[in-house]
């Protein structure tokens, strides 16, 4: 079983400085820089995630108070017997912040036909004395 990447919407709310160095390994130059997005939820969740390569960095153009969607991909590594997770960008995509989603229910467009839509039925209140045709239904609270 594979461990699929995790998607997170929200605002970076954290830029931290890049970092450079060269690989004691390979000896090539490497690049990586972290961010903290924060969700748009009502309890907001903070995650901290890097951007690895200084490609990637150029092509994501991360900025705080960006809002963006972002796929992480998530994997622990051991060190002096402990893990710790590294949670890195693998794709970033950029949001206009008005046309961010407010929880609201989208409205139902008219068809492309031209036509009217169709009137709404009148709703019924469930919990008016009699509404409910089923016995069974009829709950003490």
């Amino acid at each position: 079983m594979a461990l699929q990447g995790i998607e997170v919407e929200g605002v970076i709310i954290k830029e931290y400085p890049p970092k450079e160095g060269v690989s004691k390994s390979s000896g090539n130059p490497w690049k990586m820089q972290e961010f903290v997005i924060q969700t748009r939820e009502a309890y907001p969740r903070t995650c901290l995630f890097n951007v690895f390569g200084a490609d990637r960095l150029e092509q994501f153009n991360l900025h705080q108070g960006d809002t963006v969607h972002v796929w992480l991909d998530i994997n622990a590594h051991a060190w002096q017997d402990r893990y710790f997770n590294d949670i890195r960008a693998f794709r970033v995509d950029h949001i206009d912040p008005n046309a961010v989603n407010t929880g609201a229910q989208p409205t139902q467009a008219a068809s492309t036909l031209g036509s009217a839509p169709a009137a709404a039925a009148p709703q019924q209140d469930p919990f008016a004395a009699g509404a409910g045709s089923d016995a069974s239904n009829d709950l003490p609270f």
